[in-house]
């Protein structure tokens, strides 16, 4: 778009400014200062960057005030709608249903599996991160095993197991009477020096 401008004279500078003064709703207020801008001799790239519109758009409000004055410049911007969603509403209820049986290889639902099975719903080929935007949106949360340390010691780990759970009902067979309780403590935080108080 070039600097010049051309202008049909419906309204000089000075009545255009008192419109812009006067009026509240922002999108019209903000058309009106770029014809109030334009016909006060300011440039099209300058009206551009001080209202934030693209030079496109600046052009199109200028064509409408041309052909039918002040009214039709102050008409909004259509809004875009965006594009269709992939799943109408009764196929997404369909998706939900299904969400709470295992799927069709068991384990658990993951962005792959939801995208197959949309895929086989719409008979084209759909991306794994649309399955992982449909789980997110029916509240589905990402599920991470927790991490092993790398020195872990499995058999090691069953026979503690093993032996504590002996040790645990052997107490409770000595004092049926008195309630038992099983505390651990997580060395989840470095430096932490947690105060042991027994009873």
């Amino acid at each position: 778009m070039g600097s010049k401008v051309h202008l049909v004279h419906h309204l000089d500078a000075d009545e255009l400014h008192l419109l812009y003064k006067a009026v509240t709703d922002a999108t019209e207020r903000t058309h009106l200062q770029i014809i109030w801008l334009l016909t006060s001799g300011r440039s099209a790239q300058f009206v551009a960057e001080v209202t934030g519109y693209t030079p496109r758009w600046v052009s199109v409000i200028v064509g409408r005030y041309n052909e039918a004055g002040v009214e039709l410049a102050l008409v909004a911007q259509p809004r875009n709608p965006g594009a269709r969603p992939l799943l109408d509403a009764c196929q997404q209820r369909r998706l939900r249903d299904s969400l709470g049986d295992p799927p069709p290889n068991r384990g658990l639902w993951m962005g792959r599996s939801v995208a197959q099975w949309i895929a086989g719903m719409l008979g084209r080929l759909v991306s794994p991160r649309r399955g992982i935007d449909y789980l997110g949106r029916f509240g589905f949360t990402r599920q991470v095993p927790r991490p092993r340390h790398a020195e872990a010691n499995a058999l090691a780990q069953e026979i503690f197991k093993a032996r504590f759970r002996r040790r645990v009902q052997a107490l409770q067979q000595e004092d049926p009477t008195t309630p038992l309780e099983v505390w651990a403590m997580d060395e989840h935080r470095v430096g932490l020096k947690p105060v042991l108080r027994r009873v």
